[in-house]
């Protein structure tokens, strides 16, 4: 019912966008991926999973987004549904976003919760740098305790090259990772059309390392 309803909130945000003499766009994603994985950590059993969302945008850099995945059981869920509204913009030579995120798992027992995450990037030629972290305070889905999550990142994109590629180092601490963990990245994805295709390494010092493969469509 809580993923439902902040489902709910995001279609709702439509309307009061539009409201607020802002152009609003919607963008669509459907993709499948080799093995759904979530800053290091398998969601799908390392198993391929099915993915989507829509994207609302606003002209003023306010946003909100519903996306879902198929996962391996978790809490008795078998599907993670996940709803956000936020804002993005540039402030002092960096594109800022900040906003809340709902982590849905429809049909699973206390396991929803909230997080809010933060980033800061900043683009230099065909390099953009980014630094981010987000955080869930303490509730019921966490055991009580609070989660919090930072990472930096680095992407390439040149219109000379017909890839582009990005790599992430995180660092988790918390109800999801009480001792501490490090995860990273590093992949190539290409463009087709409305086609993208990707390849990712990815692994944690909590899992093995993996290459995963992706391809999505944009519409």
């Amino acid at each position: 019912m809580r993923t439902l309803l902040a489902g709910a909130a995001l279609a709702a945000l439509v309307p009061v966008l539009a409201q607020a003499a802002e152009p609003v766009t919607l963008s669509y994603k459907l993709g499948i991926v080799s093995d759904y994985r979530f800053r290091g950590v398998t969601f799908s059993d390392r198993e391929p999973a099915l993915q989507g969302g829509v994207t609302a945008s606003a002209g003023n850099g306010l946003y909100g987004w519903v996306w879902g995945s198929t996962i391996a059981d978790y809490g008795g869920a078998d599907t993670e549904l996940d709803a956000a509204v936020g804002w993005t913009g540039a402030a002092g030579g960096l594109t800022l976003d900040v906003s809340a995120a709902r982590y849905g798992y429809p049909g699973g027992k206390g396991v929803d919760y909230w997080e809010f995450p933060v980033s800061a990037a900043h683009a230099a030629g065909d390099w953009t740098w980014a630094v981010g972290a987000a955080w869930s305070p303490e509730q019921d889905a966490l055991g009580g305790q609070d989660n919090r999550y930072g990472y930096a990142r680095a992407a390439w994109t040149s219109p000379k090259a017909p890839v582009s590629v990005t790599a992430q180092l995180g660092r988790e601490h918390g109800a999801f990772a009480p001792d501490g963990k490090w995860d990273w990245s590093l992949g190539a994805t290409r463009k087709i059309k409305a086609l993208e295709l990707g390849l990712t390494y990815v692994g944690s010092d909590r899992a093995g390392d993996t290459v995963v493969a992706t391809v999505t469509a944009g519409f």
